[in-house]
């Protein structure tokens, strides 16, 4: 789809590197001058869905994959949840848990995650009196929904593919072809900028 191929061309113009034909010696200068992951980063990404989420570029891929399966509300109700627990000041606890509540929890909430009737219940009796960990159960289920089932796939995903495989190997036509299907080929404007 279009949109599937618009978040495919984002990690494209990120991940320059796999098409960069320069020297060694130069892809070395590259790589630790810029902000990119390194191969070892990305593959302990597959070792824990705690590693991905917490680097930024794995947090952002993974993003890019549930908005790919229409269901990035969990993600952003993960992370909303992680910056609720940074809140220093008390009078700000109350609108934040609410704003939370609001679009994820409640009944008619816009971006609603999947919870059981037992969580929600609990949640909504913590919303009487908010206090940092009044999510944590919430947090803690939507996390293991994502753990056993989107995270398995993204591991099979080009989201994830596509940056684990070695550098070099990013331009070939046989890659070119996988990671692609049919939508890009090697003569491309976005593969002859980093060749």
């Amino acid at each position: 789809s279009a949109k599937d191929m618009k978040h495919r061309l984002g990690f494209l113009l990120q991940k320059s590197d796999s098409c960069d034909y320069s020297s060694s010696q130069g892809k070395k200068e590259k790589t630790s001058s810029s902000q990119r992951v390194s191969q070892e980063e990305v593959r302990k990404w597959a070792e824990s869905l705690e590693n991905l989420i917490h680097h930024e570029r794995g947090l952002a891929a993974f993003r890019a994959f549930l908005k790919s399966e229409y269901s990035e509300e969990n993600i952003e109700f993960w992370v909303s949840c992680e910056d609720y627990k940074k809140t220093k000041s008390p009078a700000k606890l109350s609108p934040k848990a609410r704003k939370i509540y609001d679009e994820f929890i409640s009944v008619q909430a816009t971006k609603e995650v999947n919870l059981d009737s037992c969580t929600r219940e609990k949640t909504s009796h913590n919303m009487l009196e908010p206090t940092l960990s009044c999510f944590d159960e919430a947090q803690r289920k939507i996390f293991t929904l994502m753990e056993k089932d989107s995270y398995r796939r993204f591991l099979k995903s080009p989201y994830y593919l596509d940056l684990v495989s070695p550098p070099g190997a990013g331009c070939g036509p046989e890659s070119c072809k996988r990671s692609h299907t049919h939508t890009l080929d090697c003569n491309s404007n976005i593969v002859s900028q980093c060749a």
